[in-house]
């Protein structure tokens, strides 16, 4: 089911499915699997190159020599801008801590305060995943076997897939947005 919120459609699993990404167990499989690189902005693209000085240091060799050769992006088969790729798998911005969890330079950059850019906002969104149509834009839930265990570990705890990420659709949207999406929760229970 769909529902409108502000100027956007809003798919209602990001309402009724749980989420909460567990990195102990998924190792961040998001950031090197899938069928292309992550999407990014134009806007984007412009802040990665503009802040790759401060990303090199916590970037591996093979992602820095990806991105020399490169550039920090390739146009897929939509010919929408995504992150270039190493080995046409993982994500160039990908390092492995001492556990072997994927971790992500740009944002280990920000959290260092290197760069006010935090991340792609596709890849703090996940798992909403947004598309621009001509007449309006639609925020989905993107089912991924591989997020199995966040799903289960958001049953666990409770927390709904659009909770998890108020971080990133108040960054994307604004606090207002935000708010709606908690009164159209409020009225979805009651039904």
């Amino acid at each position: 089911m769909l529902v409108e919120v502000e100027d956007k459609v809003v798919s209602t699993q990001i309402f009724e499915r749980k989420f909460v990404c567990d990195l102990s167990a998924c190792k961040g499989a998001c950031c090197i699997e899938g069928d292309a690189g992550a999407p990014l902005t134009l806007e984007e693209v412009d802040i990665l190159e503009d802040s790759l000085d401060a990303i090199k240091p916590f970037m591996r060799k093979e992602g820095l020599e990806v991105i020399e050769k490169e550039g920090v992006f390739y146009m897929d088969q939509d010919n929408e801008p995504v992150t270039s790729l190493v080995n046409d798998a993982e994500c160039a911005f990908v390092y492995f801590d001492d556990n072997g969890i994927t971790k992500c330079s740009v944002e280990q950059a920000y959290l260092d305060g290197k760069t006010n850019f935090k991340k792609p906002i596709s890849c703090h969104l996940y798992p909403i995943r947004v598309k621009q149509y001509p007449d309006f834009m639609a925020l989905n839930y993107d089912v991924w076997k591989i997020c199995s265990d966040a799903c289960v570990l958001g049953e666990k705890l409770s927390v709904p897939v659009f909770h998890f990420l108020k971080e990133p659709l108040i960054r994307a949207f604004g606090e207002g947005f935000f708010k709606e999406l908690e009164l159209v929760s409020e009225e979805l229970k009651k039904r």
